[in-house]
């Protein structure tokens, strides 16, 4: 392998990763600009850390899987598949809770949680693969 392949993948689900990670950017940019704005009682608005909770959570996706398929033992793999299931399941939670924000940009979480939606799908049978 040459040193650009070994960091990169060409499953479907590391594609899905790398998609997921740049729709959560843009979101997150996008509801920081509402949400950066104080509230009328002088507090910041609580629901703009989840904004960078959703491109944390996604930045981490794709080494998850890389991680998991480069090792050789099944044994070795749940760790990493493990994990990636924690970071959907809380990557789909603070969509919610952002949803519950009082941003424009609310609309575009439904996207988002579609494409994670359709990640799972891509996982399960990931899953069986490796």
């Amino acid at each position: 392998m040459s040193p650009s392949q070994e960091n990169t993948s060409n499953s479907a689900i590391y594609k899905k990763a790398t998609d997921i990670l740049r729709l959560s950017r843009r979101i997150s940019q996008y509801l920081v600009q509402d949400l950066s704005n104080l509230q009328k009682n002088g507090k910041e608005d609580p629901h703009i850390y989840f904004c960078g909770d959703i491109v944390q959570q996604s930045v981490s996706l794709a080494p998850e899987i890389l991680k998991a398929e480069s090792k050789t033992f099944s044994e070795e793999r749940h760790p990493h598949i493990a994990s990636l299931e924690r970071m959907v399941n809380l990557l789909y939670k603070n969509c919610e809770r952002l949803e519950l924000s009082n941003s424009n940009g609310r609309e575009f979480l439904q996207l988002l949680k579609i494409e994670l939606r359709k990640f799972r799908k891509l996982q399960r049978h990931w899953m069986l693969k490796l």
